[in-house]
């Protein structure tokens, strides 16, 4: 229960807080909605007018928060502040995406609520005037501001004006329609089938978000629902002068005609703080896009597997962090994220980018092609990077044991960290807290082990040299292959080291028994707090976290990080 509430409880505080601001906001406004000031307005649309109003407050609140996660540079400089303070808080805004998605459907949810309940609204606007009858209250209702069009109660004035006239010649109509269509747009295109498969796709889909927080601002401008003003209800008041209708405004009546008002828009209020951080995030961004990067060194590994080397002038990261990367020369609109492979302590910056898609073969042309001599650093495409960012990594030296756990191509944040090591214990007189390393690396085929073998190589062999064998403890697994076409592999390729990788340490075929795994890190660690970073699927994300849970017994305590892009 302890590593349960280290893990995930301040995760679920906040989810709950934030469930509770909705719970309250959706209350709160339904009931301002059955007050005297709405009274006439409800004759007219009867309960599906507070239904229509308790979610639009719902979605001016998640509407504010929905851009938040996504200020790349704002979560960085939190992570840098809060970390200091709170380890545990700062891995929250490693879930940004994760909580990005949940906001995004709270506001489709919302809005579903709120289109149906609006749509309820028209039919009772358009009854009430085809019910064309003086005795009946809806229709006396409807009539009011009909002639100088001020204090209208129905925005539908005769019985001759349709439900669809409405809807595109008013702001609200208008602007609910392409607020409407965008957020369909937005969510369907950012299905995992989609956004994995057609990245363009997702990518430009995204950007109609500037159409909807646009028609978001302006939707309350037109004023459609109104009540009754402050002053008409101190010399009318509806629950005594609704049954004396026939007779508002005539001489010998206590009951004034009822005037009626829209409510001043209000969306603006609550967005408006995000959407100027999100243009000084975008502005920022644009700046460091213009900045001079220098491709160093392009490396086309056996892998399909890119490397870039690139310098840019001040320029500083940390371990496992992440840049986005545009290539004019592919597309001028396009930022991919991909992690660093190089450290801290390096002169330049390393990439290495696995061609998969028609944006990552496009770069693969510009940069390699076919072209078998080596280009000249001016004959290499422009690139533009916007970064770096933190990421869950950052933490690893924080940690006494640690172990990584990289899915294939996932390894790239932590060629990074033991990189970084390998510098801070032969050049840093610094002590270094991080005492042991327990390495995973699952890959379902042996193609994909080619460009990283050769660093766990070096670091293999400079690790006997210093007498730190001991410290890194890896692991490699090919997940595709059985244990008796290894053996045969093994047959024919008998060696000191292993015929794959070239490693002392044998490759392991199929998958790890991470139960066995955990069992032994913490009987070999008892009383340390055990870092878990994953870059890999979300299917062993669960896995290995259900383990961290399971296994934080006694004094040893499993704390689960993962990668998020």
């Amino acid at each position: 229960m302890g590593n349960f509430a280290a893990n995930e409880g301040l995760s679920i505080f906040v989810i709950l807080v934030w469930l509770g601001i909705n719970a309250f906001l959706f209350v709160h406004f339904y009931m301002r909605f059955l007050t005297d000031k709405w009274f006439y307005t409800r004759v007219l649309l009867g309960q599906a007018l507070p239904w229509a109003r308790a979610p639009a407050a719902c979605l001016n609140f998640n509407c504010m928060l929905i851009l938040l996660p996504v200020c790349r540079n704002l979560l960085s400089f939190l992570r840098g502040t809060i970390q200091y303070c709170s380890r545990t808080a700062a891995r929250q805004l490693d879930r940004n995406i994760t909580f990005h998605k949940l906001v995004a459907y709270m506001i489709a949810f919302h809005t579903a609520v709120h289109i149906l309940a609006h749509l309820f609204n028209f039919e009772w606007f358009m009854d009430a005037q085809v019910n064309r009858n003086s005795s009946l209250l809806p229709f006396v209702l409807s009539q009011i501001g009909n002639g100088d069009g001020a204090a209208f109660l129905n925005p539908i004035t005769t019985d001759q004006t349709s439900q669809t006239i409405v809807m595109f010649t008013t702001i609200a109509g208008l602007t609910g329609v392409a607020i409407t269509l965008a957020l369909i747009l937005i969510i369907t295109s950012s299905m995992e089938v989609i956004r994995r498969s057609y990245f363009e796709v997702f990518w430009y889909t995204h950007h109609l978000f500037v159409i909807f927080f646009i028609g978001l601002v302006f939707h309350g401008a037109g004023r459609i629902v109104r009540g009754q003003t402050a002053d008409s209800l101190k010399v009318h008041d509806p629950r005594e002068c609704a049954d004396q209708f026939e007779t508002w405004g005539q001489k010998g009546s206590n009951c004034t005609v009822p005037e009626f008002a829209g409510n001043p828009p209000m969306t603006w209020k609550w967005v408006v703080g995000p959407m100027i951080l999100y243009v000084c995030e975008r502005l920022v961004r644009l700046y460091r896009s213009h900045q001079k990067v220098v491709i160093t060194k392009v490396v086309m590994h056996p892998s399909k597997t890119l490397e870039l080397q690139m310098k840019k002038k001040g320029f500083h990261m940390e371990v496992g962090q992440y840049v986005f990367i545009q290539c004019p020369s592919v597309s001028r609109l396009e930022w991919h994220p991909f992690t660093l492979t190089s450290a801290p302590e390096e002169d330049h910056f390393t990439a290495h980018i696995r061609i998969v898609g028609d944006w990552t073969q496009g770069l693969y042309e510009a940069c390699v092609g076919d072209k078998a001599a080596p280009q000249e650093a001016w004959e290499l495409p422009k690139v533009a990077i916007d970064g770096p960012f933190g990421t869950a990594s950052e933490d690893v030296f924080r940690y006494e044991v640690v172990m990584l756990v990289g899915a294939g191509i996932g390894v790239t944040p932590f060629a990074s960290i033991l990189k970084s090591v390998w510098y801070k214990h032969t050049q840093s007189k610094d002590n270094v807290f991080l005492k042991k390393i327990y390495f995973y690396w699952l890959c379902p085929e042996t193609q994909a082990f080619e460009w990283f073998a050769d660093l766990l190589q070096s670091l293999e062999g400079q690790m006997t040299e210093k007498n730190m064998a001991d410290f890194l403890s890896y692991n490699i697994y090919l997940t595709r292959w059985k244990e008796t076409e290894a053996a045969h592999f093994r047959v024919h390729h008998e060696a000191e080291n292993d015929p794959i990788t070239g490693l002392k340490q044998k490759t392991f075929y199929g998958k790890p028994n991470w139960d066995n795994e955990f069992t032994t890190i913490g009987t070999n660690h008892p009383g340390t707090k055990v870092g878990v970073f994953l870059c890999g699927p979300l299917a062993l994300a669960n896995s290995l976290e259900k383990q961290c849970l399971s296994h934080s017994e006694g004094n040893v305590k499993f704390i689960f990080n993962k990668e998020n892009f």
